[in-house]
């Protein structure tokens, strides 16, 4: 193992003041981490000089060039130079830190890329009658000269790092340079939609190609925000989105969640902003991620654009250099705004799925063999993965069904429809498909409800149902598998948690911090049916634990917890664990793949359905039913 050098002086030596361009770049390393830095600012500062339209230009990824012209206020040919200046601003007095309302407020952005570039930075201020530009170089100022503006600012910065060019050894290639620079242009694009934006890459010279132009918007805030983000993440977005709107004490939540079909792969669709402010914070991430633990596996992420806006008293943004991250006076409470107000918005989505359900299923729908009068289209389970191999399937001779208007009453509700499973193999065991259509006589009242009205049964799995719109195929288990989950968590929320004592309490190790904290929250454990008390010292005595877990690492649960709650201020580990068994329980208890269902039984599973919140995802994310419009079944045979 090598030993990093460091220069260590064993004699004394003397304490120097370093010159004011040592102390720009030293400045800038913290503000000015790549081109996307830089941008940044430069677009915060035309945001906070009031705006209307902001023009970004760069080259090479902004290694080369990075030029913002804005038609805001100006400066003033005098406040150049301070402008230049190290803790110089407009936008506080320094009287109140925690009072702010602006996106910057250090005034260390522009002397420190002037320390690190080529700056020119040229205004007019309103109500001048010409405007002036000064430059600066490796912190060098030349003098302030007459230029040509209409108006606003324009700030043109060439040649970043080149006074501290080891600096540029640790930028990535052109390419992810200019990705950054576009996701930082639209992250300040969703925080202002009345502001316009266009962003041009001019590698090369000339006018350059045009990536992005938004014009600026009017009227009411969700109405111009769903405007922009049908702009910058596309209709299916906005289509899938829910409008969220929610307040608790003196802090408000707004924006737009999609729904959980409209997973991601990654987490690059989450945008979150404090007061406007695009932030990435662990604690509001951690929170966006508690509020659709229930409905997403691991591997995949939610997608959202959300504010919380609150009183800038109660948000301290002075705790990252590039204004990142921030400390809320109360976490707790942000954190639970934010799980709360998603959590309610998606229960008000009732059984409501993504659109681009139905888009992956006709999507997944080709045409097999050449026929043209009669093709034959193959759709795979649920419209993900790949296509099965087709097969054809034959419909059982008429004689087997029953007489048209035979079929029993509607059952009263679906647990009449849950006893005695019938001996059909299951699915994977299945021996040849197979397809089963109800003679029953249409129901106009059925069909009119969101899931219609049963109409047949494929595979003793999908279930076929008819709507005044279209069609409606519903994978039974995955259904009714949601359905008794939410069942299970309603009698536990009404009920509580039975706990088990343990024969001899369990003596956890901690820290005093850790204990102290887990004393704090040991009512909500409690209601979990996990009972604790302090055993002295830096220890925890656990002396029950919830029964339905069975046997369980308590030591283990309980550091969990400890970590979560110095981590986030809160904990949902015991709450996952439970709701874990749950599902677990509510997949063995449901209706199986290969069960035969009678018409008021699919019925009925239809209605529960439509009354049942969350019922548009099984208790892994994907889609309990895909819905087709007959418009899209008519384009599919070339009808449309």
């Amino acid at each position: 193992m090598v030993e990093p050098t460091r220069n260590i002086h064993h004699a004394a030596t003397r304490i120097r003041q370093l010159d004011d361009a040592a102390i720009n770049r030293i400045a800038a390393g913290e503000v000015v981490e790549r081109p996307a830095s830089a941008v940044k600012e430069l677009v915060e500062n035309a945001l906070d000089a009031g705006a209307s339209r902001i023009e970004v230009a760069y080259a090479d990824g902004g290694k080369t060039l990075i030029r913002v012209t804005d038609d805001g206020h100006g400066i003033a040919a005098d406040d150049l130079p301070l402008a230049l200046s190290r803790h110089a601003t407009s936008k506080i007095d320094g009287s109140d830190l925690l009072n702010i309302h602006s996106f910057g407020f250090r005034g260390e952005a522009l002397p420190s890329l002037g320390a690190v570039g080529r700056l020119s930075l040229m205004s007019r201020a309103k109500g001048s009658s010409e405007a002036a530009e000064i430059r600066v170089a490796g912190g060098q100022l030349d003098p302030v000269r007459p230029a040509a503006l209409p108006r606003g600012t324009v700030v043109t910065l060439r040649d970043l790092f080149h006074a501290t060019p080891a600096r540029l050894k640790f930028l990535r290639s052109d390419r992810a340079e200019a990705q950054a620079i576009g996701d930082v242009v639209r992250r300040l694009a969703m925080a202002e939609p009345h502001v316009g934006f266009t962003l041009t890459d001019v590698s090369g010279g000339g006018e350059g190609r045009s990536l992005l132009r938004l014009d600026p918007a009017q009227g009411e805030l969700f109405d111009v925000l769903a405007t922009r983000l049908t702009r910058l993440l596309g209709r299916d977005f906005s289509a899938n989105a829910l409008r969220i709107d929610a307040e608790r004490e003196g802090l408000r939540l707004t924006g737009f969640a999609a729904l959980p079909t409209y997973s991601r792969g990654s987490a690059v669709t989450q945008y979150l902003f404090v007061n406007g402010r695009p932030v990435r914070d662990r604690l509001l991430l951690g929170a966006l991620r508690v509020a659709y633990r229930d409905f997403l596996s691991r591997d995949r992420h939610p997608a959202a654009v959300l504010n919380v806006i609150c009183d800038p008293q109660r948000v301290d943004v002075n705790v990252h250099p590039a204004k990142a991250e921030v400390r809320f006076r109360d976490p707790g409470l942000a954190r639970g705004l934010i799980v709360s107000g998603l959590r309610h918005a998606l229960a008000e989505a009732g059984h409501r799925a993504s659109t681009t359900v139905a888009g992956s299923a006709l999507g997944a729908m080709r045409p097999e063999g050449a026929a043209p009068a009669a093709r034959i289209y193959q759709m795979d389970r649920a419209g993900f993965g790949a296509a099965h191999p087709a097969r054809t399937w034959q419909a059982p001779d008429r004689a087997g069904l029953p007489a048209a208007g035979s079929a029993p009453g509607l059952a009263p509700d679906l647990a009449a429809a849950e006893l005695a499973p019938t001996d059909a193999p299951g699915f994977a065991e299945t021996a040849a498909p197979s397809a089963r259509a109800e003679e029953t006589a249409p129901d106009p009242q059925a069909q009119a409800l969101p899931l219609g009205a049963a109409r047949a049964q494929l595979h003793e799995n999908y279930i076929v149902a008819q709507t005044e719109t279209g069609m409606v195929i519903v994978d039974q288990h995955a259904a009714h598998e949601r359905l008794v989950y939410e069942r299970l968590k309603r009698q536990m929320q009404q009920n509580g948690v039975a706990s088990q004592t343990l024969l001899i309490p369990e003596i956890v190790e901690l820290s005093e911090d850790d204990v102290g904290r887990l004393l704090d929250f040991a009512p909500e454990l409690a209601r979990f049916g996990l009972v604790c008390d302090a055993f002295g010292g830096g220890a925890i005595a656990v002396r029950e634990t919830p029964a339905i877990l069975g046997q369980v690492d308590a030591a283990g649960l309980i550091r969990d917890i400890a970590d979560e709650l110095a981590d986030l201020g809160d904990s949902g580990s015991l709450a996952a664990r439970l709701e874990a068994i749950l599902s677990r329980v509510a997949c063995h208890g449901s209706i199986r793949s290969g069960r035969r269902m009678r018409a008021e039984e699919m019925n009925a599973l239809l209605r529960e359905m439509e009354a049942t919140p969350h019922s548009g995802q099984c208790n892994h994310g994907r889609p309990t039913y895909v819905e087709l419009r007959l418009a899209d079944i008519e384009r599919l045979f070339g009808r449309a």
